[in-house]
């Protein structure tokens, strides 16, 4: 299963990568209604407080998350909208309008959310624990801010920026988070994107810049070599992520062919390697996640499809 933030539906949708419909050469449908998942807070009457149709505008990030010993949706909007969704009911734990370039946004053990805006360049820890409805955060400063990945071994938000992917850790209490500076490593190349953690191996990080994809080791201090780097590392890769299962490497970039410049209607797998076309789509970011959607509950979920 994959988990898609999808700019021309500008909704989260979870897609099966096996699905046929999707070859090219089949008959087109568009991503949304083929989705068995799929959200928009346009669906939500009780967002309307946070102006959606001018904040969630091109749909920038979707995680899968388990936490608490529920399964959630991360995600976040190029226009300020960034979100926490229960993936059994639909129903939003949290939501706020950062009035930024929200690009990436992250969940912490305590319950409080992180958030990355590119051109305000920072990182903030939003009181999410407090209230489904709390606007108050800490901030970093990070030029650039794009990727979040919690590291809950050694209890740390990592976090890429133009230039530098920085671990911060986050001290204070849940209502008055504080944000402390432990690492700062020099990118090898400028523009820092998305970071993952490499699922089948803890302790690497999947780091992505404009113009290449690297593994950083957290032991070492250092970017590594890695199997397949030949064909994974390309220019402009949007997001990244491995099966750890099956060690399949999902990464998603731009083809020049998507009416929305920065997407793209492809996904592009790697050990072993493949493409799938998603018609009528315009990904900004897919990401693997576990098959939890069937074994979550047993309701029908068309209601969590878009209509027509």
């Amino acid at each position: 299963m994959l988990l898609a933030a999808d700019q021309a539906s500008e909704r989260v949708l979870v897609l099966d990568a096996a699905n046929p419909t999707w070859q090219h050469g089949m008959q087109p449908m568009r991503a949304a209604r083929s989705a068995s998942w799929s959200w928009s807070p346009l669906d939500h009457s009780g967002l309307s407080r946070l102006s959606p149709k001018r904040s969630w505008n091109n749909v920038s990030e979707a995680k899968y998350r388990l936490w608490e010993g529920e399964h959630w949706v991360l995600t976040c909007a190029s226009g300020g909208m960034a979100a926490m969704v229960s993936l059994t009911t639909g129903s939003v734990r949290w939501a706020t309008r950062t009035d930024a370039n929200a690009h990436s946004v992250e969940v912490l053990p305590n319950g409080n959310v992180a958030v990355a805006a590119s051109t305000q360049d920072f990182v903030r820890i939003y009181t999410a624990s407090q209230s489904s409805r709390s606007a108050h955060y800490s901030q970093f400063h990070l030029p650039g801010a794009h990727g979040l990945q919690w590291d809950q071994t050694r209890e740390l938000l990592w976090a890429a920026g133009d230039t530098r992917l920085v671990a911060l850790r986050v001290s204070g209490t849940a209502s008055r988070p504080r944000i402390h500076l432990v690492r700062s490593v020099a990118l090898p190349s400028r523009g820092g994107h998305d970071v993952n953690a490499v699922a089948s191996s803890p302790g690497l990080l999947w780091v992505t810049t404009e113009s290449h994809v690297y593994q950083y080791s957290v032991a070492s201090k250092a970017f590594v070599a890695y199997t397949g780097e030949q064909e994974i590392d390309e220019p402009g890769v949007k997001s990244i992520s491995d099966d750890p299962v099956s060690g399949q490497v999902l990464t998603v970039a731009p083809d020049g062919e998507n009416p929305c410049q920065w997407c793209t209607s492809r996904v592009a797998f790697h050990l072993p390697d493949g493409i799938q076309g998603i018609t009528k789509s315009s990904l900004y970011k897919a990401r693997w996640m576990p098959a939890v959607l069937a074994a979550a509950d047993g309701r029908d979920r068309s209601a969590s499809l878009p209509p027509g």
